[in-house]
């Protein structure tokens, strides 16, 4: 079920969000989204693939550059500590002089071939400053060296660890494949009898590697950011040889038992059908979802320095209220 402009839609199994302040009728994207269309294709360097093998030497380069430790200004005004389990380090965030008692699981985008960049640290940054809470923001295996294989398995053991510190529980989130692996997080620990997540938050979560769902490729058309051709390149890689599997494609998971979910969602997104696909399944499974679809917005737009995340935010507070 579709919604009005900007406001969280719900099933006959979901929670309504629209509180004040929350779930504007506004439906035209603001002056700085409209840059960002113009930017980002730069800055990101969008393109088709044509050669896999030398997109391949230019991920591998581009892993070798990277730097996910958090932004000084970060760094200065938050508590950060840095720890590792085996095949995952993982960094903890928090407020200073506080000791959460809630903690939020924040899992990053980038195409599983990413790390944590300063739009993931500034968000995990709010998440603390706001709702006073933990953010854990794992550092885990990127392809196309590593698959789902070699993460999931130290994901669920992180989660127990921290199901078992935090009194109030803990809440799985994350963004495009960040958003895809909290879902299949989630759907690897309801097999399980230990701790479970109390909410699921996942912004455009890619959760088809295959690029298949339907109308995948109308979206990809209207989209300035994604591109379908590395989608599926990146897809085969982390899936390990077989893209349909449920644990780096949770969509065609056992979506029973999963906790309260929210999905948000812009228009303009490769991957816009597979939210709506998502939140269809996740439905029929008798799941508590509420979904946020906002016309003309780009890929994980409650990420980016837009008025739009900031009536997100507010949604993301709301729904974990």
């Amino acid at each position: 079920m579709l919604h009005a402009p900007g406001r969280v839609s719900t099933g006959s199994t979901g929670r309504r969000l629209d509180r004040p302040g929350v779930g504007s009728l506004r439906t035209v994207p603001s002056i700085q989204h409209h840059a960002l269309t113009r930017i980002i294709p730069i800055v990101r360097r969008r393109s088709e693939v044509h050669d896999p093998e030398q997109v391949r030497r230019d991920v591998l380069a581009s892993q070798r550059q990277a730097d996910g430790t958090p932004p000084r200004r970060i760094a200065s005004r938050f508590d950060v500590h840095r720890e590792e389990q085996p095949g995952l380090p993982w960094f903890a965030l928090c407020s200073p002089g506080t000791q959460p008692r809630r903690t939020v699981l924040y899992l990053h985008g980038g195409g599983y071939v990413s790390g944590l960049d300063r739009f993931h640290w500034r968000y995990a940054a709010r998440l603390a400053g706001r709702l006073g809470v933990r953010v854990v923001l794992p550092d885990y295996p990127l392809t196309p060296t590593h698959t789902w294989r070699d993460t999931l398995p130290p994901l669920v053991a992180l989660f127990e660890r921290l199901g078992v510190e935090s009194a109030h529980g803990v809440v799985l989130m994350g963004d495009s494949a960040g958003g895809g692996l909290a879902l299949a997080l989630a759907q690897q620990l309801a097999r399980r009898s230990g701790p479970q997540p109390t909410h699921l938050v996942a912004f455009a979560p890619w959760v088809d590697l295959t690029g298949d769902t339907p109308g995948t490729r109308d979206a990809a058309a209207s989209d300035p950011w994604l591109t379908l051709s590395k989608l599926k390149l990146y897809g085969a890689w982390w899936g390990a040889g077989d893209p349909h599997a449920a644990e780096g494609s949770p969509l065609f998971g056992d979506m029973s038992f999963l906790p309260p979910v929210l999905v948000l969602c812009g228009t303009r997104d490769l991957l816009a059908p597979q939210s709506r696909e998502l939140v269809a399944r996740a439905r029929r499974a008798g799941v508590d979802v509420s979904y946020v679809e906002e016309p003309g917005l780009l890929h994980v737009y409650p990420l980016l320095p837009i008025p739009e995340a900031r009536r997100a935010f507010d949604q993301v507070a709301a729904f974990l209220t």
